[in-house]
């Protein structure tokens, strides 16, 4: 993470947003559920009328607990502001619908979180607004998207679930060079992991369902960035998309936090340790992890990630070996729960086939498929390495593959 703050990363984690409570003390931040609150000044009925210095008024506006979450997010991302929302695709959601109308253009990584690449080929372009779906590592094919009417690039990295990275200081470039934002879904690296708005992103999201709260209780997300781009997304989505946090999941995601590079640092470790294992196991035929010397984009990774997280995908072969593979995950793992989601203090693994994915979520073709094969084969193993002892993780892998 690189050094905005006045403090390092843990005191970051610790105190960003905080600090005791004015009316008991109390040393931990209270949880505010109350919708409303009692003022003392006239004010409009509109968000519209809001101005700094308002004050609370009603929870879908801004609630005192949110507001702390949202500042400890923003210190530990490096940026001004953070708008907090009810999940991670509520904060792709209000960026895609907070910068572009009917008539504009995005241009969308090929590879991304299932949600957001059916919201792209779906929705978006039910609205009215183009939608170019690019390889984001192949940084001519980014530059050749762009159009006059180009307003977002959005990418990921890594990307969810093969773990193929962007590098985002060209891609912020190019998006530069064209007058389109940038907003990147960071959610692989954590807000500590990588730098992404030193390295150029405009808008930094995460699902903060994941590593930013670390446990698998509390569904959230966030977007990162200046205080003017945050706030017209307050605007138009926290207020008229309605897609607000939970104070009490927003108090779960704060704590979370807390102890986020301590994780991370586990998570990687942890990574490490049962990358290296699969890479020797004889019926692995891939392991991806951005840690790894044998993973292709090695170097870009360590230019870019401060942390290289604990998302490993690994193959086993086709198809039919990999399905029969999980089914007796589900019977035989003892340490790793057989689940979807990832980010969490608990391991977790699920196959994800590449000719469902193509149906669903992806739909890739061509050049794009055969570049998604050559990551992913006929399917992968999704490991989110959590924070049990690695030899335990190792045995409990062994008994499935064995």
């Amino acid at each position: 993470m690189t050094r905005r703050n006045r403090f390092g990363p843990m005191t970051t984690a610790i105190h960003a947003g905080e600090g005791p409570d004015p009316a008991t003390g109390a040393s931990a931040p209270p949880i505010h559920m109350s919708s409303t609150y009692v003022t003392e000044n006239v004010a409009g009925f509109s968000a519209h009328d809001l101005e700094e210095g308002s004050g609370f008024l009603y929870s879908r506006w801004g609630n005192p607990t949110v507001t702390m979450l949202e500042a400890k997010l923003a210190a530990l991302q490096g940026t001004e502001a953070c708008l907090c929302t009810a999940s991670g695709m509520a904060a792709a959601t209000a960026i895609f619908l907070t910068f572009l109308s009917a008539g504009d253009h995005c241009v969308v990584s090929d590879v991304s979180y299932a949600g957001v690449a059916e919201l792209a080929r779906d929705t978006l372009r039910r609205l009215g607004i183009e939608v170019s779906i690019v390889n984001m590592a192949d940084l001519d094919a980014v530059a050749a998207a762009i159009r006059p009417n180009t307003r977002l690039i959005h990418t990921e990295t890594p990307v969810n679930p093969i773990g193929r990275l962007t590098d985002l200081a060209a891609v912020a470039a190019i998006a530069r060079e064209s007058g389109a934002l940038l907003s990147c879904d960071a959610t692989f690296a954590s807000p500590i992991g990588m730098d992404a708005a030193g390295l150029g992103v405009d808008l930094v999201m995460h699902s903060t369902t994941k590593y930013a709260g670390g446990h698998g209780d509390a569904v959230g997300g966030a977007i990162c960035g200046s205080r003017e781009l945050v706030e017209r997304m307050r605007l138009e989505a926290g207020i008229h998309h309605g897609g607000i946090l939970s104070p009490f999941n927003a108090w779960l995601i704060a704590r979370g936090l807390a102890t986020l590079p301590l994780r991370m640092k586990a998570h990687e470790a942890g990574a490490r340790a049962v990358a290296e294992w699969l890479e020797t196991h004889p019926r692995v035929t891939r392991v991806i992890w951005p840690g790894l010397a044998s993973h292709p984009q090695h170097d870009l990774a360590r230019r870019q990630m401060s942390n290289m997280g604990g998302m490993i995908a690994f193959q086993v072969g086709d198809a039919a070996t990999g399905e029969a593979l999980a089914q007796r995950m589900i019977k035989r793992l003892k340490v790793i729960h057989y689940a979807v989601s990832l980010g969490h203090h608990r391991s977790l693994i699920f196959w994800m086939g590449t000719e469902g994915l193509m149906e669903t979520s992806f739909r890739l073709e061509g050049a794009q498929l055969a570049a998604y094969r050559d990551w992913a084969g006929d399917g992968i193993f999704r490991l989110s390495v959590g924070l049990e002892d690695a030899d335990d993780l190792i045995a409990d892998l062994e008994r499935a593959l064995a």
